[in-house]
């Protein structure tokens, strides 16, 4: 799908893009995905090793939960489903664990506050104002998808956008606890544009999460996980 200035309001893409940049986020936190845990065992120590890493990722949790999870809102939100975009919201975070559902909470709560201005479709707007009434819980990757909707964002697009963006803001992680280099994990982070599309085109059509390379490291090390960067 070609977008166009045209075709959305520029300041509301220009926020949009801001919401994305890890440099500048608002109240936005860095969460490891078990990437500490491997560090201290040693299974993450040089370029390779951290892009294996990053394939689990995409392969067995974003293909299984994020990718899927975002093609069912945005089916909800052609549909004008209001109920059911509620539920799958509240559903989402029942997956998701304690700190990881609050982090995402009080991130979509900082987004809301930063795109919440001429919402035009009808279903983005009585959303965002069950969110704000605490009638549903409005996770980060929902108020996200919603404003990619009312931008006119297909979703595919939206997911290469946020992928790219997860991807960027773990390897900073890896900054802080590893030795890798940062020329290298730029060739890595570059080496994804080759991949992502496909992944996301072939995401599954259940809802999962459950990653079975992370079980064993992430649940020896509960002290380490999740690990949290807050800004």
């Amino acid at each position: 799908m070609l977008i166009t200035a045209t075709k959305m309001n520029s300041l509301a893409l220009s926020r949009f893009i801001q919401l994305l940049d890890g440099i500048f986020p608002s109240g936005a936190f860095v969460h490891s995905f078990g990437l500490e845990p491997h560090v201290v065992l040693n299974l993450v120590n040089d370029k390779k090793s951290l892009k294996n890493f990053l394939e689990n990722i995409v392969e067995d949790q974003y293909q299984h939960m994020e990718f899927s999870v975002v093609k069912k809102v945005f089916i909800l939100l052609e549909q004008n489903n209001l109920n059911l975009l509620i539920k799958e919201d509240k559903k989402f975070a029942s997956m998701l664990s304690f700190e990881y559902a609050k982090a995402s909470k009080d991130l979509g709560e900082n987004y809301l506050k930063h795109i919440d201005f001429k919402i035009k479709k009808t279903i983005v707007s009585e959303y965002y104002k069950n969110v704000k009434e605490n009638k549903t819980y409005g996770n980060e990757l929902f108020i996200l998808s919603s404003y990619a909707y009312e931008l006119g964002l297909d979703e595919d697009t939206f997911l290469l956008l946020w992928c790219k963006k997860t991807l960027i803001n773990i390897t900073s992680a890896s900054l802080k606890i590893s030795r890798i280099k940062p020329s290298e994990i730029q060739q890595i982070l570059f080496g994804f544009d080759e991949i992502l599309e496909e992944k996301i085109k072939n995401s599954s059509k259940n809802v999962s999460n459950f990653n079975p390379l992370f079980e064993e490291v992430i649940f020896s090390h509960l002290n380490l996980e999740p690990k949290m960067f807050v800004t």
